[in-house]
């Protein structure tokens, strides 16, 4: 009787073997979709790849361990249903039959769904098991090949069993103005529990089923996770989100392996470790004025078994001890202040932050800075004066020459005038290569991702 209700998502046939192609989406920060996309076409093979605001969609045949081990999403869900946006009424009664209809719709398919769930689970805790030590007597492997079979009958008296669920919803726009999530959380859970049978449990329930309308969307899925993607085992303590560190390296115009990685403002380590993760046989420095700071930064490479890979120093990045060239590429998160008390005077300080990184970067290595929305200005102010700036999309050279430095921008290739915060005199930077620009949202406030390569300096005259 099971039989019938395995029902693939998406299936193919490839050398006469039907291939299941699972439906996923997974939630993204803003300004992090693009990068979800490319990763899960990249790492997944992934097909039907579709994004909008904030999720990214995709259909995958890659076991389960493989798609959570993606960096640049929050959470990852198994898609039920996506469709146009529903109009629902005002009178309850008549909103509930609207929302049996459009998104609970057929039980077959919620049955089909917690099969795919309960399989995709199965998978997981296999892998989980297979992960552990394997140093263990015969006996032991056949307690665990029991272990596993309990699991499966688990998972299959799930199918058979009614199964106990919450619902989330979130929602936004027009429906928005009439219903509060809470209020369609309940209408949603009720149509569920009379169409299907289901036990509502808010506490401890089996299943989680997921809901998102918006004007443009109707959205259904369930968590395959209890915990985001986003959370890193090996961070002890948290600093700079994760997939945010991640994106510093991806957005590097070239892959960092076999070379020197420098942070001079590490903080805790979190865009070291997330480099560290993507970058082999390379070295990692880490450096901060702050030993408490430190002192976590080293907690947390211990957890991530870094120990050897990734270095810490207490020393401030104005004056950092490294001869000119010595390291392959610069990532700094430039702290805000918000989350993080700083007692630098950071938009007086970036000029002569900038120029030390610089100076330690070798020709041809990238500087990938994270600044705040209020650096970013700062930053087109020291490119560009009187308020001019180039766009961010083209390639460009920032401006250095002093003769030129209250003219209009062009096209041309342009360079770096930093001033010190003492004087007007000029700290000339005549070697970054500006790449490009990406906003990102850190939740509370945005901040942008510039990436330099460094360049064959041009002589500049005072």
């Amino acid at each position: 009787m099971l039989l019938a209700f395995v029902i693939p998502h998406t299936a193919g046939i490839s050398g006469g073997v039907v291939v299941i192609m699972r439906r996923f989406y997974c939630t993204a920060g803003a300004g992090m979709e693009d990068l979800l996309a490319k990763e899960v076409k990249n790492n997944l093979s992934a097909t039907e790849v579709e994004q909008i605001s904030g999720r990214v969609f995709f259909c995958s045949n890659a076991h389960l361990l493989i798609v959570t081990q993606l960096k640049s999403a929050e959470r990852l869900f198994l898609l039920l249903r996506k469709a146009a946006a529903i109009s629902l009424p005002n009178n309850p009664a008549k909103a509930a039959d609207v929302i049996q209809q459009s998104i609970v719709g057929d039980a077959d398919m919620w049955k089909q769904n917690v099969l795919t769930w309960t399989t995709l689970q199965g998978e997981l805790q296999d892998s989980q098991q297979r992960g552990q030590k394997r140093k263990r007597e015969e006996d032991e492997i056949l307690i665990v090949d029991a272990t596993s079979t309990n699991s499966m009958n688990s998972n299959i008296q799930l199918v058979m069993d009614p199964p106990s669920f919450r619902v989330s919803c979130r929602c936004s726009g027009l429906i928005a103005r009439s219903y509060t999530s809470q209020r369609l959380s309940r209408i949603i859970g009720m149509a569920i529990k009379e169409k299907l049978g289901w036990k509502v449990d808010l506490r401890e329930p089996k299943l989680e089923v997921n809901v998102y309308l918006s004007d443009d969307h109707c959205i259904v899925g369930m968590p395959l996770l209890k915990h985001p993607l986003a959370s890193r085992h090996y961070m002890k303590h948290n600093g700079l989100r994760s997939t945010i560190a991640w994106a510093m390296t991806s957005l590097c115009p070239k892959q960092l392996n076999d070379c020197v990685i420098l942070d001079p403002m590490c903080g805790v380590g979190a865009v070291l470790l997330e480099a560290a993760q993507e970058c082999s046989n390379t070295v990692f420095l880490g450096m901060d004025k702050d030993m408490s700071q430190l002192k976590k930064a080293t907690e947390n490479v211990k957890a991530a078994g870094m120990e050897g890979r990734v270095h810490l120093l207490q020393c401030s990045a104005m004056e950092i001890p490294l001869n000119d060239g010595a390291v392959d590429a610069v990532l700094c998160d430039v702290p805000f202040g918000r989350k993080f008390s700083c007692s630098t005077d950071m938009p007086t300080a970036l000029p002569r932050l900038l120029k030390e990184m610089e100076r330690v970067l070798r020709v041809g290595g990238h500087l990938v800075l994270l600044l705040s929305l209020q650096l970013s200005a700062q930053l087109k102010k020291i490119i560009c004066k009187n308020d001019q700036h180039a766009n961010s999309s083209d390639k460009q050279r920032v401006h250095t020459d002093p003769t030129n430095a209250n003219k209009e921008c062009t096209d041309t290739p342009e360079n770096l005038m930093c001033y010190k915060s003492s004087s007007k005199t000029p700290i000339l930077i005549t070697s970054l290569q500006a790449h490009n620009t990406h906003k990102v949202s850190l939740g509370s406030t945005d901040a942008f991702i510039h990436t330099f390569t460094k360049v064959q300096p041009e002589m500049c005259s005072y």
